[in-house]
């Protein structure tokens, strides 16, 4: 099989590279983080703007920029599908890879990912980019598979752009050789595996070709960073707009009405319905970011098959079919968006039903993106206050409350989607558990949470 890939698509708000982000499962660190600078390799760009399925396109007849992913088992899947999206977005054509016998991987947290080749395909090809996402024991199998080292190294040598996150700088590119002469950082619990001299407490640094972040709470200033890099600096600020990145007049606006409680006396069981064009990383962080907090989660695809086709092109194997799912009773349903998935989460009768079960039992339900639309349509918004992706925001005919990034209204929660998924799932989790809960799992993602 030849090392293929796809290509972008979708969404809006903006973007700073120098800001304090977030962090993975242990030690939180807020740092002042710095960027040195990289020539940059531009191309001019021209805006294509669909509801949220937009894709940056250049005017160049040029051949698209290339990017490896490799992943393994144990990589932070986070990371891994935050780089593959926002890549993508940016017109690059990405080529996920494993490092491992099967093109199936289990992620750290649990998700099933299907890479699109294996790592032995790529050898013979060139790439304009190597990204390495972290997470263990991912880190080290990337470090472990001969064929990628020679690819990277080989790779550095030609002055290539590469950059690792998380874990990855320290295990992965540290005994191979390629931090030499460099500044990096990484995830707070691999500090001390770094040149103490050369270590920066930052969430990004950029040195020459390298460019190396801290977790999944950085890795979307980590792949706006490697876009800057490929495409320009006017491309970025683009796909940041995109994706919804926090500005400073909405850090963290969070909005609740008629507050009630939703812990429960047992580990919280949530459903995550998913379908083709369900939006990657919206279902990727609240799985991997809930299951951090002990909550037990199912993805269930309301598809034929347990294989989706996500609406940047990711491949993700549920845990069943929304028919086994449905056996179950869930303290909380929650509907990832993506304008294709959101109709088909739409079309499914099975969920249909459980949704209404839901809503009629007073348990928890919410969505994200443009999936609020799926609970208006079927009533579930009525007398609510709610939010949404701005593209379907005005076709929600209860008060969309403007200017939040997340919205709870007694048992509903709604977000504005991609950038906001972290914020939605810590909310879910401070009102599941704790404020306190939440903090301590946004400390291990390197993401800057409120103290209060």
């Amino acid at each position: 099989m030849k090392c293929l890939s796809l290509s972008p698509l979708l969404s809006p708000p903006s973007l700073s590279f120098s800001s304090s982000i977030k962090t993975p499962f242990l030690v939180a660190l807020t740092s002042t983080p710095s960027k040195t600078h990289t020539p940059k390799r531009s191309s001019k760009s021209a805006k294509t703007l669909f509801p949220t399925t937009t894709t940056i396109t250049t005017t160049t007849s040029l051949p698209p920029k290339k990017v490896l992913v490799p992943i393994g088992y144990g990589t932070e899947e986070m990371e891994a599908v935050i780089l593959v999206d926002v890549l993508r977005r940016a017109g690059a054509n990405v080529v996920v890879a494993s490092v491992e016998p099967q093109l199936e991987i289990e992620a750290s947290s649990g998700t099933r990912l299907v890479a699109d080749t294996s790592i032995s395909t790529c050898s013979d090809e060139i790439f304009d980019l190597i990204a390495l996402p972290g997470g263990m024991p991912g880190s080290a199998r990337l470090r472990d598979s001969e064929i990628l080292r020679k690819i990277t190294s080989k790779h550095a040598e030609e002055k290539r752009l590469y950059g690792a996150i998380c874990a990855a700088p320290a295990i992965t590119l540290q005994p191979w050789g390629l931090l030499r002469r460099k500044q990096m950082t990484c995830h707070p619990a691999f500090m001390d595996k770094l040149p103490t001299f050369r270590a920066v407490k930052s969430n990004l640094q950029v040195s020459g070709e390298l460019t190396t972040s801290r977790g999944p709470g950085t890795a979307f200033e980590f792949a706006l960073a490697l876009v800057d890099q490929l495409f320009g600096e006017s491309v970025a600020k683009e796909v940041g707009e995109l994706l919804l990145m926090r500005t400073a007049e909405d850090n963290h606006k969070k909005e609740e009405f008629n507050e009630v409680e939703w812990s429960v006396d047992h580990s919280p069981h949530v459903l995550v319905p998913v379908a083709n064009g369900s939006e990657e990383i919206e279902v990727v962080t609240v799985v991997d970011i809930l299951r951090r907090a002990k909550v037990d989660v199912v993805v269930a695809s309301v598809e034929k098959s347990l294989q989706i086709l996500a609406s940047r092109g990711i491949k993700l194997i549920a845990d069943k079919s929304i028919d086994n799912a449905a056996e179950s009773i869930y303290d909380l349903i929650i509907l990832p968006g993506g304008i294709a998935g959101a109709e088909r989460l739409h079309k499914s009768k099975v969920l249909k039903k459980m949704l209404k079960e839901q809503g009629s039992a007073g348990r928890i339900y919410g969505a994200i993106c443009s999936s609020p639309t799926v609970l208006h349509r079927q009533g579930l918004l009525k007398g609510k206050r709610a939010t949404a992706h701005p593209s379907v925001a005005s076709k929600l005919t209860n008060e969309v409350v403007e200017g939040a990034r997340v919205v709870i209204d007694g048992k509903l929660i709604t977000s504005r989607g991609l950038a906001t998924a972290i914020e939605f799932a810590l909310a879910i989790v401070s009102k599941l558990f704790s404020h306190a809960r939440a903090r301590s799992v946004a400390e291990g993602l390197v993401f800057e949470y409120p103290k209060s």
